[in-house]
């Protein structure tokens, strides 16, 4: 084995990125790895680390890995100097949405100190104000220009405390093939039990958003369950179980590109966005994922490269309203 090639693990470790993340990295065509008979986990040689770095500092810079392959894909500078380019547009129209912002809310502030709260008229005109600054809101934290990699980690951790457009969806009751619980790997990988279940295709039926299953997170292991029609039968989908999934609601948001740092913050954000509600969490469910698909009967890699251009993910987690 070649003693300059670094071992999946200790990557892991160095850039605090997780395994699953490295693969996905690599399942988007930006990474490559070495493998060789003697061992059955990836290794990486130094000019794939090299390219880890520049993946990585291209995501704090939140540039999609869409773009990020665009990048990697062109011969010269041409492609990275446009994609950064149109990010300074974008931090500048935050920028001018801010001031924008801070001269409404002056303004407010000096109508509500010559209002009278007691006067009809006066609570309307307040609450066509508010109406006014809530249209114009944009949330966003911009703290001053990044002078290295230090300062732009720090400012783009305050520009991700955005909440996320956040849905409260009803998943209705739905009879289901499972797989039961099993590892992530076992689940996902190439002949995992995702892949066996996608074998029952002309059993299923989608439930919600066109989506084909739903995996059901449950600390380091999962459950991969399929909707499947009303007239299937146990004998139909075994070895699988047959089960009635009780549905429920549920609070959505999509991360796009799928990799775990991306979905983490989804996450977070969704308990985040609870805390500002009338509901809870509901901790006798477990929280579920899913992804659309362009084309269900092609499922695969080819659905990312004709199409989006990128993996959404929908996270939903169990909520429910709060006890008096």
């Amino acid at each position: 084995m070649d003693n300059n090639l670094i071992k999946i693990r200790d990557v892991s470790v160095k850039y605090d990125v997780t395994a699953r993340t490295l693969r996905y990295y690599e399942d988007m065509g930006l990474l490559d790895s070495t493998r060789s008979e003697d061992v059955a986990y990836r290794m990486y040689d130094e000019k794939a680390v090299r390219r880890l770095e520049q993946i990585l500092i291209l995501r704090k810079l939140n540039i999609s890995i869409k773009d990020i392959k665009r990048i990697f894909d062109a011969s010269g500078s041409e492609v990275v100097l446009d994609v950064l380019g149109k990010k300074v547009d974008s931090i500048d129209d935050e920028v001018a949405l801010l001031h924008e912002l801070k001269d409404i809310v002056l303004d407010f502030i000096q109508e509500i100190e010559k209002m009278n709260f007691a006067d009809n008229s006066d609570i309307k005109e307040l609450y066509d104000k508010a109406k006014d600054i809530e249209t114009q809101f944009v949330s966003v934290d911009y703290i001053g220009k990044p002078s290295n990699v230090n300062r732009l980690i720090e400012i783009t951790s305050k520009l991700d405390k955005k909440v996320p457009d956040v849905m409260v969806v009803r998943v209705p009751e739905f009879k289901a093939v499972s797989s039961g619980e099993h590892s992530w790997e076992e689940i996902f990988k190439e002949g995992g039990y995702m892949f066996q279940l996608w074998q029952h295709y002309n059993l299923f039926k989608t439930v919600i958003f066109d989506c084909l299953d739903f995996t059901l997170a449950k600390e380091d292991r999962g459950e991969m369950i399929c909707a499947v029609k009303d007239e299937v039968v146990q004998a139909d989908v075994a070895p699988f179980e047959l089960i009635d999934f009780p549905g429920g609601l549920y609070a959505m948001a999509v991360s796009i590109d799928e990799d775990d740092e991306s979905i983490e913050k989804v996450h977070k954000k969704i308990h985040k966005w609870l805390e500002t509600t009338n509901f809870e969490l509901d901790d006798t469910r477990s929280f579920m994922f899913n992804m659309p698909y362009l084309d269900e009967e092609n499922l695969h890699q080819q659905d990312i490269e004709k199409g989006l251009g990128y993996r959404q993910m929908q996270r939903y987690v169990p909520i429910k309203l709060k006890e008096d």
